[in-house]
């Protein structure tokens, strides 16, 4: 999708579709549709006295105009109560607005930006949330399929309306970031939604070195040899029962001084999760093509550093493999030996996400980190504690965690922090090694979290489950059915930020 920033009179720009963002209970249109309201009569007034628009958020009303403005048709969408508003209602909005406006096939459409409270009055924030909510709103994948009528209604081009010439700039500004936030979430649901017998590890490095090569980042794949060497028994121990060989991704992006220390990303790349030996029940095991979510957001996030040229430096590792069973496959009770050295007994192949992560975050401390993050779909206790709407956060350091928090409610992917308290590595305790991989049904979530932080060396560090969040059973305002891309934008969002240094 094209998205453009204009100036200009509201009654003469020339759409498909124009979108007026309307609040709930408002008792009059904002200054900058009064002007097609007057035109159109006072049609947009009525529609509010009649109960018709109230304005309740992602409510729509769609009207056909006849040639009495520049536009072939206005669509009115709620915003709800004023005084509740945030950013993520402004994403959503824009979300429903795209969709509607791809059942009556538009080609084009303009929208109005909407006043917005003063908490949150910034021009290029509104922007960057409606660009967001547009890119990803509009989001489908169809590329297995032989029938393409449905990409017939594609839309285009979107305009944004900016308030005054002066003030263009600035939105164009927010409305090119959120863009390149909107795009980056669509290419992890790209990735996610592929399957497994294409997103193979292979292809995953295929991506990473397109990637690269577009961004000119620095890439560095580590082979079965390499790890063998370095003692990466956790990621070689997953990889055991499947034929496609593990690699381990390094991508380095550099736009800060060279003496400046890295924000490390780790992200979980589990092509396809079978739970091993330890096999997971076949309802829903198709899921597992995007137990790959975490990898993928990392990969995303590296790309999308480099478009908005960040004065920092930035490292993406991604431990790469399938988890299967077979006869080589690691076994429960077998013992591995960790890149950091620890031992750590296998009780449930399916809880292989934390021993490739453990290898990770070993790897992470070579190099020197300012902080590091690991974003991983790792436990169905996620589920159990926050359900579908938090990603699990815990970690190390409270000036990270508080970061994080606020790039969560920027970025509308919320985190919520769990303890992590000494007591829980009790569970972990093991027999026959330094640990063991589970640490039973109570606070699966913390205990995973627990585990891998036997890994991080003193280093600032947080833990995202977003195994809770990664997947949408129905479709919403800015997802569709399937993988939902959740937590690419909070990680962008918190790298812009300390960029920012906010």
């Amino acid at each position: 999708m094209n998205i453009q920033v204009k100036s200009g009179e509201v009654t003469t720009i020339t759409t498909d579709v124009l979108v007026c963002l309307g609040y709930e209970q408002e008792k009059a249109w904002s200054k900058a549709i009064r002007p097609i309201d007057k035109k159109l009569g006072g049609q947009l007034t009525d529609l509010r006295k009649s109960g018709e628009f109230s304005g309740k958020a992602n409510q729509t009303t769609l009207l056909h105009i006849n040639g009495k403005v520049g536009a072939k048709r206005v669509l009115l969408v709620g915003l709800g109560a004023w005084d509740t508003m945030t950013l993520e209602r402004v994403r959503q909005a824009m979300g429903t607005a795209v969709k509607q406006a791809r059942r009556v096939k538009a080609k084009g459409i303009t929208c109005v930006m909407p006043d917005v409270p003063k908490a949150i009055d910034k021009l290029d924030k509104v922007a960057q949330a409606m660009a967001e909510g547009l890119v990803v709103g509009d989001y489908r994948f169809s590329e297995y399929r032989t029938d393409h009528t449905a990409d017939r209604k594609t839309l285009q081009s979107c305009t944004v309306l900016a308030p005054t010439s002066a003030s263009q700039a600035k939105v164009t500004t927010g409305a090119k970031r959120g863009q390149i936030l909107g795009e980056a979430t669509c290419f992890v649901r790209n990735m996610c939604n592929h399957p497994a017998n294409v997103m193979k590890p292979s292809r995953v490095v295929a991506e990473a070195k397109a990637i690269a090569k577009e961004s000119k980042i620095r890439m560095k794949v580590l082979e079965r040899q390499h790890m063998v060497k370095l003692g990466m028994g956790g990621l070689l121990g997953v990889a055991q029962g499947s034929i496609e060989p593990p690699h381990f991704i390094i991508l380095e992006y550099s736009g800060g001084p060279k003496a400046q220390r890295p924000v490390v990303l780790v992200g979980k790349t589990v092509t396809f999760d079978s739970g091993g030996i330890s096999l997971k029940p076949s309802e829903n095991m198709d899921h597992m093509k995007a137990d790959m979510t975490g990898g993928a957001e990392v990969l995303a996030a590296i790309r999308a550093v480099s478009l908005l040229k960040l004065s920092m430096n930035v490292i993406g590792l991604l431990p790469v493999t399938e988890n299967m069973p077979g006869g080589r496959a690691t076994k429960p009770g077998d013992v591995l030996t960790m890149l950091s050295g620890k031992t750590v007994e296998v009780l449930n192949t399916d809880a292989e996400g934390r021993l490739i992560l453990a290898d990770g975050l070993a790897y992470a401390t070579r190099l020197k980190p300012a902080c590091v993050i690991d974003i991983a779909t790792l436990t169905g206790a996620a589920m159990v504690a926050l359900g579908n709407v938090a990603i699990g956060m815990l970690g190390n350091d409270d000036a990270l965690k508080t970061a994080m928090r606020q790039a969560g409610n920027d970025s509308g992917e919320r985190v919520w922090e769990m303890p992590l308290w000494d007591e829980y590595f009790e569970q972990l305790k093991s027999d026959v090694a330094d640990m063991r991989n589970i640490g039973g049904r109570g606070g699966g979530m913390i205990t995973a979290a627990m585990f891998l932080s036997k890994f991080t060396g003193d280093h600032p560090w947080v833990h995202l489950d977003i195994a809770a969040t990664d997947w949408s059973a129905s479709e919403r305002a800015c997802f569709s059915k399937g993988p939902t891309g959740t937590g690419t934008r909070l990680l962008i969002q918190y790298l812009i930020n300390r960029a920012n240094g906010s």
